[in-house]
């Protein structure tokens, strides 16, 4: 039988599976790794008993300070991690929320959405934005890195049409912050969304989507707040796990920073952040990871160019 080494050299690839994995990536933003105490980590609450186990079992620990003094931000982190550069040290601090224009460069330049595009894969970014006029999202002064990202790389993002016929997905995983926007459409369920993201995964072989509510009620959200978001961040996982079963699928959950996992806090952390990857040439990606850096070099190797 031929084989074919592929990253490492205890990953092969059978010549009658596919040349390249589809690969999911979940980015869950403000999620690290911290205590076992419940009174402390609101992840050991039994809310997300789905994202616990995968924390025990599958993560590697990453670390996302990236070698930079003081607590890590979500601009710096997200574009080191989408692009595979270490944006705090070009930077030279940890920025937080959005990216201004040197880091918006190096997003548009580096995503690993354009790259692998560049390779001659189909890549895409699966979450939903609640307008019917994408240059309204382009206008835009400030947006994320995986805004910038998807700009640049498919030169659009997924609109409220797109929301509507299930072919995209909204950042809280009900659309029910939507309610008092103008929104029309039926409301769903984290494990209904997950649905529609699978389908959306199997079109393409690389789809990325972020959920930041984790980040969000960890800064401002009660306690209630907090369980809620891990419940149905939990029930979305647990439906989307199965993706990962296919013989040439890739799974993958990260994120750039801590925070949801120390309740004594309203700030972000300085823990490692979890890396976990199922199915298709996941070990391969486990042993490369040490640093938020390090998942775009690991993951283009699984992408030959065309």
């Amino acid at each position: 039988m031929t084989i074919l080494l592929a990253g490492c050299v205890f990953c092969v690839i059978v010549l009658h599976m596919s040349a390249v994995p589809k690969t999911l990536l979940l980015f869950v933003d403000g999620l690290g790794i911290g205590s076992d105490d419940p009174a402390l980590n609101p992840l050991h609450r039994g809310a997300c008993p789905v994202l616990e186990k995968l924390l025990r079992d599958d993560a590697v620990p990453v670390d996302a300070t990236l070698g930079v003094a003081g607590l890590p931000q979500s601009a710096t982190g997200q574009a080191t991690l989408l692009c595979g550069v270490n944006a705090a040290e070009m930077m030279g601090r940890h920025i937080e929320g959005l990216p201004g224009p040197k880091l918006k460069a190096l997003v548009r330049e580096h995503n690993v959405l354009s790259q692998l595009i560049a390779r001659g894969y189909t890549a895409t970014f699966a979450n939903a934005f609640f307008v019917d006029d994408i240059e309204v999202v382009r206008r835009r002064r400030h947006q994320s890195v995986t805004t910038v990202a998807s700009l640049a790389a498919v030169g659009g993002v997924r609109d409220s049409g797109q929301l509507l016929r299930n072919d995209a997905v909204y950042q809280d995983l009900t659309r029910e912050a939507l309610r008092g926007r103008g929104y029309e459409g039926p409301f769903v369920t984290p494990r209904e969304s997950a649905g529609h993201l699978l389908a959306i995964a199997a079109q393409h072989d690389f789809t990325l989507f972020e959920y930041f509510q984790t980040d969000l009620m960890a800064h401002k959200g009660s306690e209630a707040d907090i369980l809620r978001v891990l419940r149905n961040l939990d029930e979305f996982i647990s439906a989307v796990l199965p993706f990962a079963e296919h013989p040439d699928r890739l799974f993958v959950l990260t994120s750039d920073h801590g925070n949801i996992e120390d309740g004594s806090t309203r700030r972000h952390t300085a823990n490692p952040v979890p890396f976990v990857a199922l199915g298709r040439d996941a070990g391969c990606l486990k042993t490369r990871m040490r640093s938020l850096a390090d998942f775009v070099p690991a993951l283009l190797e699984l992408y030959p160019g065309r």
